[in-house]
């Protein structure tokens, strides 16, 4: 089987997915053919050689560079399948599945796999709605509150309304006296803690929002929970599970415990600090509440129509011991800290199985979708 990993991308993780990227590429079974294709900063698409492929295999650490050959440009075949997938040159490039290793905009939003989609090729991941949905954390917010899954107390605010002051000012009064102090502010769609900031009182809340606002239109202003951190990651495809392929069961690994060392779980602790939080895999919980964790995690991948894998984000509240579910990942981190496959390793998957099952579903995911009826 032709596994094709794409990396890179027009994103604030564009760094990450190049680590990620490479931890994935190294960890495919050897049974299967691995070719590369780097998208760059401004989007461009390039079919990497087979070269910098056996350099990552050869250096456990080392990330993914992208090579802008101009001769290697890539171009989609919409229409193509799994037989005319890419076009390079004159040369058409066929693959198996597509494994999109890509974080944030146009990466885990439902763009490139609404792509995939038109270009009738199996993908890992969360499907076109899936992705869409989960990368706009408000939308998340209504569709998990509405499935009776708790969420963080939190407003939304878009940039029209900055432009009426009356609105805003209203607002701002509501989460300084509704939420109180002190407030988490952070953009709706951007990932990996971009634009996200504690704010501890009022001045810093203006500073917080103008900071979220650079990064995307609507942001979200919430109660900054005394929290531990839990996460969870999650398997399968509960949509179309029919008990036929195993790689479809849904299936929850953990959950762990971050403990940060920064002031909250930020993008230079997730990945630059290799000592900016402490892993705990389990969770220091009673086993029935990890249970707990387990079973909404399972809840919420299902309530969003989810496949593949994410990562499911918890909030325990250290003053009341509520739960709450903050966000969920689609696509998470892969580096040598990243929590997904250190939890599905301590719970027996490790990442070359990780990768098999991942590629399964993805493989039957298509073929059973594509048994539908589509015309009359």
């Amino acid at each position: 089987m032709t596994v094709t990993v794409v990396y890179g991308g027009k994103s604030g993780e564009h760094e990450i997915s190049l680590v990620s990227a490479a931890a994935v590429a190294r960890n495919i079974d050897l049974k299967n053919n691995v070719q590369l294709i780097a998208i760059t900063k401004n989007g461009r698409w390039f079919l990497q050689p087979q070269s910098e492929f056996e350099r990552i295999k050869a250096d456990t650490k080392a990330a993914f560079k992208i090579i802008e050959d101009e001769s290697q440009e890539v171009s989609v075949i919409p229409a193509g399948g799994t037989k005319r997938t890419f076009r390079v040159g004159d040369k058409v490039i066929a693959t198996d599945v597509v494994f999109p290793v890509l974080h944030g905009p146009f990466g885990e939003d439902g763009t490139i796999q609404g792509l995939f989609e038109m270009v009738d090729v199996p993908y890992v991941g969360c499907t076109t709605l899936g992705s869409a949905i989960t990368m706009d954390k408000e939308k998340t917010k209504v569709a998990l509150a509405q499935a009776g899954i708790p969420v963080v107390p939190g407003i939304c605010i878009r940039r029209s309304d900055l432009a009426d002051w009356k609105r805003y000012d209203d607002l701002l009064e509501y989460a300084k006296n509704t939420l109180g102090f002190p407030l988490f502010v952070k953009p709706c769609a951007a990932g990996s803690s971009d634009g996200a900031t504690l704010a501890k009182d009022l001045r810093y809340l203006n500073g917080a929002i103008v900071e979220a606002f650079l990064w995307d239109d609507k942001i979200l202003i919430e109660k900054a929970i005394n929290a531990r951190e839990i996460e969870c990651s999650v398997t399968g495809n509960p949509t179309i599970d029919d008990d036929s392929v195993p790689a479809e069961k849904t299936t929850a690994y953990g959950p762990g415990e971050i403990a940060p060392k920064h002031d909250f779980y930020d993008y230079d602790a997730k990945y630059n600090d290799p000592d900016g939080a402490d892993l705990l895999i389990p969770a220091n919980l009673p086993e029935e509440r990890l249970e707990e964790v387990r079973t909404l995690a399972k809840k919420a991948f299902s309530a969003l129509d989810l496949a593949g894998l994410s990562r499911v984000d918890f909030f325990i509240d250290k003053d009341t011991d509520k739960l709450y579910l903050n966000e969920i990942n689609t696509m998470p981190g892969f580096t040598q800290i990243s929590m997904f496959p250190k939890m599905c390793a301590a719970f027996g998957l490790d990442f070359t199985s990780l990768t098999n099952l991942l590629i399964e579903e993805a493989v039957s995911r298509f073929h059973k979708t594509r048994k539908l009826q589509t015309s009359r």
